[in-house]
């Protein structure tokens, strides 16, 4: 059973001279990314943003990654606070944050999914309008969240996640196990599997398309949801290269020893991913960024009116 009480000692811990400032550059990307998430979600509740399904999938993963980067910060913070003070600390929420951080990853990149189905079914589909409503859309939101939590909730109560001092982390050890391999596929293998699979399927019938007689509108749009789904891999593929550390030592694991400070050293790229990713997101997410072009003009104007 995993322990939620406090495990407080005064042996004091290896501290190298970079742990300091990678855990300050963790916290200013995690920072940011709680700033930019909350300017999308904001944008996205004005009434000025159309309210669409596809803003409503496009709410549901920029709340993910809110909530998601949010328990990165506490990660991070608790690991300063135990670095500053060079100590052994396991406080009673060590292991619930990083089951709160598992669980989040996992309904973020199936966010990614929902986004890239939903346009494979306007493209393929469009005459199912049923599958294409916001209540079904909202349903399957639902359904991601209620298997985010569900699915990593045994960490929460067995010794699946552990207290790491090297790392002063709480997280499943990284080793030959089936915590790990489970956490692998159903964090980042799995979603990734389908978001391609959807994007190779959506691919093929609009090259279909292209080689018979098709009227120009339809055309163009499924051209414009391709470019969308292209757009939710190429924010994938972010978060799986910048994560290749994580998944090189889960490799190395394997075979040797892995260097003990790998999670420090997996979580800098990791907390700079989220960064990368919800750019793009604001990037690629054209209706935000009209809203937000037109906030920033009507802001000139008020300031340029109260000018003397």
């Amino acid at each position: 059973m995993a322990t939620f009480g406090y495990n407080n000692t005064s042996n004091i811990t290896d501290l190298e001279p970079w742990h300091i400032p990678m855990n300050i550059l963790r916290m200013a990307c995690t920072i940011i990314t709680i700033i930019i998430s909350l300017i999308i979600l904001g944008l996205i509740a004005s009434k000025r943003t159309p309210r669409t399904v596809p803003m409503m999938l496009v709410a549901n993963t920029c709340l993910s990654e809110f909530i998601c980067v949010c328990t990165a910060l506490s990660l991070v913070a608790f690991t300063l606070n135990n670095d500053l003070k060079q100590i052994q600390y396991q406080d009673s929420l060590c292991i619930f944050r990083a089951y709160i951080n598992y669980s989040m990853t996992v309904i973020q990149n199936h966010s990614y999914n929902l986004q890239a189905m939903y346009r494979y079914i306007t493209v393929v589909y469009p005459s199912r309008i049923s599958w294409q409503s916001r209540r079904l859309n909202f349903c399957l939101i639902i359904i991601t969240w209620i298997f985010g939590l569900v699915s990593l909730l045994p960490f929460l109560f067995t010794n699946f996640i552990t207290y790491n001092i090297e790392n002063q982390i709480c997280q499943s050890p990284i080793q030959l196990s089936f915590p790990i391999i489970y956490i692998a596929l159903i964090i980042y293998i799995i979603p990734n599997m389908i978001l391609n699979i959807i994007y190779m399927k959506l691919v093929r019938y609009v090259h279909a398309m292209n080689k018979r007689v098709t009227p120009a509108n339809i055309k163009s749009r499924a051209e414009r949801e391709l470019k969308m789904v292209r757009n939710i891999v190429i924010i994938s593929t972010i978060l799986v290269i910048l994560g290749l550390p994580y998944a090189i030592f889960i490799l190395m694991s394997f075979f040797t020893v892995i260097p003990k400070h790998h999670f420090r050293i997996a979580y800098i790229s990791i907390d700079v991913s989220t960064t990368a990713v919800i750019i793009a997101l604001f990037k690629t997410t054209d209706p935000i960024k009209a809203t937000a072009k037109q906030i920033i003009n009507e802001l000139g104007t008020i300031i340029t009116r109260a000018r003397p």
